[in-house]
């Protein structure tokens, strides 16, 4: 069920920027059972809503793994984002006019804290599960990092601790596209869109790798005119995709959000970070991810206190953890069930 929350006292940000009133939109799906154990938090990467029935419909919904029948599942749509949270679009009362370029875009330690007043409004004191791939994982990591009593679980999926110099590069690359894009410093709500399209193609580099290309977009004519060619229309629909159901100054400022991870920051240095989380963690990997490569979950593993890490092999990128469903599913179960029985032995002792 898919509902709104509003927060009518001030909200400071990691930049200083002060908001009157935040509002967060929200999707849940089963009900708190009365022991208030039952909670499964989950987080969503740039571009996907609160209704993670939608977009990971292989792991959330009846007699699925996350069954509303048995779990309470809440999902957060990022401030920033069109799905209905505060965004570029709503009212700013300085102006009496959307936000559009002036947002006060929201780091993911932003976004998490303005979740804490929603868990509240909830009822919510734990939450058994917390799960996130990409920028989903992201904020997960930084509330398991701000509250480390609060959850029971967590699974960080093809995440990072702090988002490195080539993804810094890639989101940028991204933005020069929306700058250059005549209308972008207009104020509508199409401004920047054909600017976006390139971005997503962009994205998409990112997103997949050579053997998914080389999978889904075979070339299979050598005729001279190369717009024949499946992975250059592949590319153009992907972006024409996206400008349906999303808009620039959204995209742009949430890969700013991105940017700025660092669990580190104001806190010495990021393993020092880590190092606060009490949850226990699995951190999983995707074998083939260029984006978010194995290397950044295997240092989260090494500093989250007795986290386990496990890598799934997928040719399809970073976004295998959208897609590899099946094997994350059989890799927590495994988790699961081993940590079930590593506390019934400590108990027995």
């Amino acid at each position: 069920m898919s509902k709104t929350f509003t927060y009518n006292k001030a909200f400071k940000l990691e930049s200083g920027a002060v908001l009157n009133r935040l509002h967060l939109a929200y999707t849940t799906h089963g009900k708190l059972n009365a022991a208030k154990d039952n909670v499964v938090w989950i987080f969503h990467a740039l571009t996907a809503n609160s209704d993670p029935a939608e977009w990971w419909g292989g792991l959330v919904g009846n007699d699925k793994f996350f069954d509303p029948k048995k779990y309470f599942i809440v999902c957060v749509n990022m401030p920033g984002s069109c799905y209905g949270s505060l965004s570029p679009f709503d009212f700013n009362p300085k102006t009496n006019n959307s936000w559009y370029h002036n947002f006060p875009w929201f780091t993911t330690r932003d976004m998490v804290r303005a979740y804490q007043h929603l868990k509240n409004y909830l009822g919510i004191e734990k939450i058994h599960i917390g799960i996130g791939g990409s920028m989903g994982g992201q904020q997960l990591l930084e509330w398991a990092i701000e509250e480390p009593k609060l959850f029971e679980y967590i699974f960080p999926i093809a995440t990072n601790a702090f988002h490195s110099a080539w993804g810094v590069a890639f989101n940028a690359s991204q933005r020069f596209a929306i700058e250059n894009d005549a209308t972008w410093k207009e104020q509508h709500v199409d401004a920047g869109l054909e600017g976006m399209k390139t971005a997503r193609s962009i994205a998409l580099l990112s997103y997949r790798s050579y053997d998914t290309y080389k999978l889904t977009q075979k070339i299979t004519s050598d005729n001279l005119n190369s717009a024949e060619r499946g992975s250059e229309s592949y590319q153009q629909y992907q972006g024409e995709k996206l400008a349906k159901r999303f808009n620039a100054f959204s995209y742009y400022f949430l890969s700013k959000g991105m940017d700025n991870h660092n669990v580190g920051r104001g806190r010495e240095n990021a393993v020092k970070a880590l190092e606060q989380i009490r949850a226990k963690a699995l951190v999983i990997a995707i074998s083939s991810d260029l984006l978010f490569p194995p290397s950044e979950q295997e240092f989260l593993a090494a500093h989250i206190p007795h986290a386990e890490y496990r890598a799934i092999h997928s040719p399809y990128g970073h976004d295998g953890f959208l897609l590899e469903y099946e094997q994350i599913e059989e890799t927590i179960k495994t988790f699961l069930y081993n940590t079930i029985q590593e506390n019934l032995l400590v108990t027995v002792k």
